[in-house]
Parts: structure tokens; C-alpha cells; sequence
């Protein structure tokens, strides 16, 4: 009892600075029993929420190829696979294609098979961890491009430029990247001047994307609506940055971001492409990468597409843009008609039959069970960056 009334009367002597002690300590520690909530429950986003496959590949037949074994940076054994255009068929240069998570390199086919038919040829890869690439013991791959996913693309990179030196071919290649496979090349093109074009599908940044699903998850989870609905964004930024460093401390990776990436790139063509109906990565995600990016910078918004199916609801389309961002800014073959040569997405307007027959020649395998919309004008596109002929 003594010491407990020495503690009050010292105390009722010094009620000032006892004071000023406690508010710190309930302004310290408040704080971070409800970051440390806040950082338990979002953690679950790093593997509870997958994104949809976004359509099944039985459909899309497996296209022929060279199947070669190569490693990743760091060691890893990874299969891939080269897709050459028919002999009668002039090469008009090398794309390096980055599959979407828990995809296998054999999901090129719906993507790339006008662009080998034009004359391109196509490398693509297992990340490791998937389809016949070998997995890293103690490593679980997640829908967030890691430092894996970089080792990964690093050594592909370096056999294609191997191949191409054996060649004779130049050095500079384009770059087409799906969802996690499309913001693992972008830092990896970020960093490599041999990149000499991009062309994304459903990318994401990871910083934006676990901020966007943290406030979806808090909206679901959170007793006191009041205090959600009133944290400030630097409270949201904060808690991203102490998620991100907690998964990184439990998962044994890095989880760099995208659009820092972008922002710091040397300035090359780039073309992003994203469903408007995207319920797990919103289109906001492609705009706001395509807004830092440098020029010339390209967006085309999908009406009626979700997640990664682009390719399904447009067919016709995105083969015919995909194939002339290549030409224009891959072989240089700026042709008068070429949109990317024209400089803008515009509203094209009824194309004449010759045209659209051209159009149809090139619909990737199973159209008849897509959705299509031939014709440019049933596509919204937006472009809002003037680029010279």
C-alpha cells in the first residue's frame, strides 16, 4: 500500500507530465493495435483472393512449337516454347509473351497465333511453379509478380537474345504481358533499353491494387463504419506499406511495384488493353499506369469485357491492334492505314468488305464460341496522347 501511495501522491505532484506520458503512449499504441488488426486481415489478400481464370484453354488448341529447357536468373529450371510463322512467311521480329497467373505457356495461342501468322516469331514460358517449369522449394507463386517472376523473365530474355544472336537477328524485341505476367515485364522492361515495345492486358500494379482490395475488404470487415469511412489516404498508403512489408518479412520475396517502375522508364511504345467490366482488377488500374507512362502511350478500354477476356469479346480486334502496334513499332512497317502510324484510336467508323474479310482471316481459334464484334467502331478506345507519323 505505501508504494501505491507514493505512486498517486508523485502523480498528484507531476499530473502534467504524467499526462503528456499517457496521451503519447494512447496515441502510440491505439494506433498500432488497430494497424496490426487492419495489417492481420488485409494479409489475407495475398492469398485469398485469386484472380479468375479467365477462360479455360481446352478451347484453344496447342500450337506446334520448339520446346526448349532454360533457368531463371537465380537457378531455376523453366520450359518454354518458340512459335515460328510459316516458312513462306517473312520474319518481322521476336515477342517475348508472359503468361497470366496459373497459366502455362501454352496460353499463347489465344493471344498470339495472328501475330505468328503475320510473321512474328513468339516465345513463351512457365513461370516457375507452373506447367512443366520446376518449382522452388519453400516458394509459393501468388497472383502478385515477386522478384521470382523477374528471375524468371531475366532468363528468358537472355535465351531469346541468345537466339536471336545465333541468328543474326537484331537485339531489340517486343514484350506482351497477361495480368501478373504483364506487370513482371514491365519491371523487367523498365530496366532494359533492348525492350523496344510493350503490350499489356489486365496489368496491375500491386501497391494500387492491394490499396483498391484493402478498402473492399475493410468495407466487409470493419464493426465501426464510422472510422472507416474517415481514414485518410496517407492512413491507407501507410497501412499498404506496412502490409506490404509484413508479407514480404512471411513470404521470403519482394514485391516491387509497377507503376514506381513506369514512371522511371526510358520512353517506348506502349499499349494498354483492359475489359471495362473488370471486377477484380478495375480498368482505374490500366489508367492510372497508362496516365504515368511515358509517350507514345496507348489505352483501349473493352466494353463488355471482364478480367483477361479482351481477347474473346473482340476477337477480331484485338488481333488487328495487336498485329499493327507490333508492325508500326516492332518491324517499323508504318503503313498509310495502320492506327498506330494514324497516331490515335479514333472512331472509325464502318469498314468496307475487303477489310473485314481481311479481319476475319486472322480470328483466333473457337471464334465461334466468342463473342464478336467485328469492326473497329464496336469498340470503344480511348486515346488521349497525339503521337507523330
Amino acid at each position: 500500500m505505501t508504494h501505491l501511495a507514493d505512486l498517486l501522491h508523485y502523480i498528484a505532484r507531476n499530473w502534467a507530465l504524467c499526462s503528456i506520458v499517457a496521451t503519447i503512449a494512447v496515441l502510440l499504441i491505439v494506433p498500432y493495435f488497430i494497424l496490426r488488426k487492419y495489417v492481420r486481415i488485409s494479409l489475407n489478400i495475398f492469398t485469398d483472393t485469386e484472380p479468375p481464370l479467365s477462360m479455360s484453354q481446352v478451347r484453344h488448341p496447342r500450337l506446334v512449337g520448339d520446346e526448349v529447357d532454360f533457368w531463371s536468373a537465380d537457378g531455376v529450371r523453366l520450359r518454354g516454347l518458340f512459335l515460328h510463322p510459316p516458312p513462306e512467311v517473312e520474319r518481322r521480329g521476336l515477342i517475348l509473351f508472359a503468361p497470366e497467373f496459373k497459366s502455362d505457356r501454352h496460353s499463347c495461342a489465344r493471344y498470339c497465333l495472328p501475330l505468328v501468322r503475320a510473321g512474328y516469331d513468339v516465345f513463351s514460358f512457365d513461370f516457375r511453379g507452373h506447367g512443366e517449369s520446376a518449382e522452388e522449394k519453400g516458394y509459393t507463386p501468388r497472383q502478385w509478380p515477386s522478384d521470382r517472376e523477374l528471375d524468371d523473365i531475366r532468363g528468358a530474355i537472355a535465351l531469346v537474345r541468345d537466339w536471336l544472336r545465333q541468328h543474326n537477328r537484331p537485339p531489340e524485341i517486343g514484350m506482351f504481358g497477361i495480368s501478373r505476367g504483364a506487370g513482371a515485364s514491365l519491371l523487367i522492361a523498365a530496366q532494359d533499353p533492348h525492350v523496344k515495345c510493350f503490350v499489356t492486358d489486365g496489368v496491375f500494379s500491386s501497391d494500387a491494387a492491394l490499396e483498391y482490395l484493402m478498402k473492399r475488404w475493410a468495407y466487409i470487415f470493419a464493426t465501426v463504419k464510422f472510422v472507416y469511412e474517415n481514414h485518410p489516404p496517407e492512413f491507407w498508403m501507410f497501412l499498404r506499406w506496412c502490409m506490404i512489408c509484413e508479407a514480404e518479412r512471411k513470404f521470403g520475396c519482394w514485391f516491387p511495384s509497377v507503376r514506381k517502375a513506369v514512371r522511371r522508364m526510358l520512353p517506348r511504345p506502349m499499349l494498354f488493353i483492359h475489359g471495362e467490366r473488370d471486377s477484380y482488377i478495375p480498368v482505374e488500374q490500366s489508367r492510372n499506369l497508362y496516365a504515368q507512362a511515358p509517350q507514345p502511350r496507348y489505352l483501349w478500354v473493352v466494353p463488355g469485357a471482364k478480367h483477361n477476356q479482351s481477347v474473346d469479346v473482340e476477337a477480331v480486334e484485338y488481333a488487328r491492334r495487336t498485329v499493327e502496334f507490333f508492325d508500326r513499332f516492332l518491324a517499323n512497317r508504318a503503313a498509310p492505314e495502320n492506327i498506330f502510324q494514324q497516331g490515335l484510336f479514333a472512331d472509325w467508323g464502318e469498314t468496307d468488305a475487303a477489310t473485314e474479310r481481311e479481319h476475319r482471316s486472322v480470328v483466333i481459334p473457337g471464334r465461334s464460341r466468342a463473342r464478336l464484334r467485328s469492326g473497329p467502331h464496336r469498340a470503344r478506345t480511348e486515346r488521349r496522347d497525339h503521337v507523330a507519323k
